[in-house]
């Protein structure tokens, strides 16, 4: 089935609404139009949790990434031996491919091979929304130190959108904490996904540098979702992502889906 008839399927059947790709309005519209149209040769390496860090260094420097304890092409490369007792292993080539480890002793090894091998073998372009960043990263597995701010007893993911380098708004969120969007001068949006959170999320001391650094890695693409960790006081670097929620998740109220839409501004191809 071509890419531009099922996309455009798959975001009509999850939003409900129609999508014209010689006239997208919405956000999630122009994510869809992205996903066919925009083919920048380095969104594959972007995507690529271990291949993204090379740019990384370059854009901002090694200083803003966590420490990368292997890579591998199969968990058989492992040795359980040799890691430290707190770690995370990810997939590099998708979305919640993650294990994260707090206690090395209490891990059912055998488990945690098969889950890595089912990793192995999914594409996350045919996962969902054919999300064509995605389509030819190469399965791999890293191993990165296993984080965990102090000053929160938690970790915090600061998400930021960016459009054409510059971030309009960000997402923070954990585990235990939930979801909450915010204004660069960490106000809350009056939008957000339709389950809103009770609690609040309190501004991370490094804030401002958060928002320097999304800058620098997010200049020269219409749209990217740049993500940072604050570990007590120190950015850390967490990924980047071209099509947030697989264009599948509206915001509410209705309107600002046409407002951030008009945000991303698309390239001419």
């Amino acid at each position: 089935m071509p890419q531009k008839f099922y996309v455009k399927h798959y975001y009509e059947y999850y939003t409900g609404k129609k999508l014209d790709y010689n006239n997208p309005i919405e956000f999630n519209q122009k994510l869809s139009w992205y996903k066919v149209f925009y083919r920048n040769p380095l969104l594959p390496k972007l995507v690529d949790k271990y291949a993204v860090r090379e740019f990384v260094e370059e854009k901002i420097g090694k200083q803003y990434l966590n420490d990368c304890i292997g890579v591998y092409n199969s968990p058989k490369e492992i040795d359980w031996d040799k890691l430290p007792e707190k770690f995370v292993i990810k997939g590099v080539h998708g979305c919640n491919f993650n294990l994260v480890v707090t206690d090395k002793s209490k891990v059912n090894k055998t488990k945690a091979n098969l889950k890595m091998y089912k990793w192995l073998n999914k594409n996350q372009y045919y996962r969902g929304g054919l999300e064509w960043a995605y389509k030819n990263v190469k399965p791999r597995l890293i191993i990165e130190q296993f984080m965990q701010d102090e000053t929160t007893n938690d970790l915090i993911d600061y998400k930021f959108y960016c459009f054409d380098g510059e971030p309009k708004f960000l997402i923070a969120q954990s585990d235990t904490l939930g979801k909450y969007f915010y204004s660069l001068n960490w106000e809350e949006m009056p939008f957000g996904w339709k389950k809103k959170d009770p609690n609040k999320i309190n501004k991370p001391t490094n804030f401002n540098e958060l928002i320097d650094l999304s800058k620098k890695l997010s200049e020269g693409f219409p749209f990217v979702r740049v993500d940072f960790y604050s570990v007590n006081g120190s950015s850390v670097f967490g990924e980047m992502t071209f099509y947030p929620t697989d264009a599948r998740k509206e915001f509410y109220p209705e309107k600002y889906n046409k407002i951030v839409g008009d945000y991303f501004k698309l390239p001419l191809i």
